[in-house]
């Protein structure tokens, strides 16, 4: 029976939720204050002048109260059934009158204790909204904070993959880096022999070829993990960037010798704090780059120039430009996986790059010419 009840008052509740508060507020005092007339008419029948009229309209006042929104209605119902059982329950019946003894006060009481009912009732309806406001911030805060200690527990667990993954390649660079000297160190006194055939001759440089390029990736990987986690510190000192851009062209020239690579410096003197040996290690991957990645060995150039507060280098080759995927890789500052022996290692090398550039405050881009051609651009700041 309970049950019953209970569902149809909150069908009743919902239904009446869905009228405009001035109409529902109004119907809800119309019905109390009508209630009480014709419950106070019936008492008078049966208690003569004696009756309870007083209560049962206080009771109204109080129902009325809590179920209407603000104080208005409510000290309205209650002037409104004072006035009533003035008129209507006290001698002389249908007639307002004050003569009799006691009546102002009994009016005046009845009208203040009303109003303080609806008050009461005002308020406890008040404190019941702020109970169930504060449950329901209660309630999303506790949500929030489980989305937060998630999220924090996803990151957590990402950063230790991360931490594994970096692990790994450092043991598994530090291992390949040894056997891969000792074999590009073992074919280069074999080419040196003099009793070695022209087909072993052949194969041995292609080995020799295949075992530097390895190194250079072993080397990457290692500067990449070194970088990303802190564990290699900046050594920055002033430094002319052409004197470190004609030993990185040294390099690449002992390694590429058959290659063609051209430098042109800038007028201006660009002497800049920088790490020298990672600037360096930089250039010398975007020239290696260029060099096995571009189908072009004869008009690469490397260009360094100032432009506003910062130097910058530009290595440019007319090859056959960049896909959309390195160009991607480029932009988000990810080494994307990149298949294919002519793209081998280069999302390694460009990563390198990026991580470098970025722990030294510059910017890192790329681009394809419209000639034809890739566009590598970094610039490291003056100061």
């Amino acid at each position: 029976m309970l049950g019953h009840l209970r569902n149809l008052y909150h069908w009743v509740d919902v239904q009446g939720h869905r009228i405009p508060d001035v109409p529902r507020n109004l119907g809800i005092t119309v019905l109390f204050l009508c209630a009480a007339y014709w419950a106070s008419g019936i008492l008078i029948g049966h208690t003569g002048g004696e009756n309870n009229s007083a209560l049962v309209f206080v009771l109204a006042v109080a129902l009325i109260s809590l179920l209407t929104s603000g104080y208005f209605y409510g000290i309205a119902a209650s002037i409104i059934g004072a006035l009533w059982i003035n008129i209507y329950f006290m001698e002389p019946y249908e007639a307002f009158s004050l003569s009799r003894t006691g009546y102002p006060v009994a009016m005046l009481s009845m009208v203040a204790i009303s109003c303080v009912v609806c008050a009461l009732t005002a308020r406890v309806k008040k404190q019941a909204t702020e109970a169930v406001r504060r449950e329901k911030n209660a309630k999303a805060l506790y949500e929030q904070n489980e989305r937060l200690n998630a999220e924090k527990a996803a990151i957590q667990l990402e950063s230790e993959r991360a931490s594994i993954r970096e692990s790994i390649l450092r043991a598994v660079s530090h291992d390949l880096r040894t056997p891969l000297t000792a074999i590009s160190g073992t074919v280069s006194v074999l080419l040196e022999s003099p009793e070695v055939s022209e087909k072993n001759l052949t194969m041995l440089s292609d080995i020799k070829q295949d075992a530097d390029s390895l190194i250079v990736m072993v080397e990457n990987l290692l500067s990449v993990t070194r970088i990303q986690d802190g564990t290699v510190p900046l050594k920055k000192r002033e430094e002319l960037l052409e004197e470190v851009a004609g030993d990185a062209l040294l390099t690449t020239r002992r390694r590429y010798p058959e290659c063609r690579v051209e430098l042109e410096l800038s007028e201006d003197i660009l002497y800049l704090p920088m790490d020298p040996i990672l600037i360096k290690q930089v250039m010398v991957n975007l020239l290696e780059n260029a060099i096995r990645h571009s189908g072009d060995t004869k008009h690469i150039q490397m260009r360094l120039y100032r432009r506003e507060d910062q130097a910058v280098v530009e290595v440019r080759d007319r090859g056959r430009g960049l896909s959309p995927e390195v160009l991607q890789a480029v932009q988000t500052g990810e080494a994307m996986p990149l298949t294919g022996d002519a793209t081998r290692g280069m999302g390694i090398g460009l990563s390198v790059c990026q991580s470098i550039i970025k722990a030294h405050g510059g910017f890192f881009a790329a681009e394809n010419d419209p000639s034809g051609g890739a566009v590598f651009r970094f610039g490291l700041p003056s100061t």
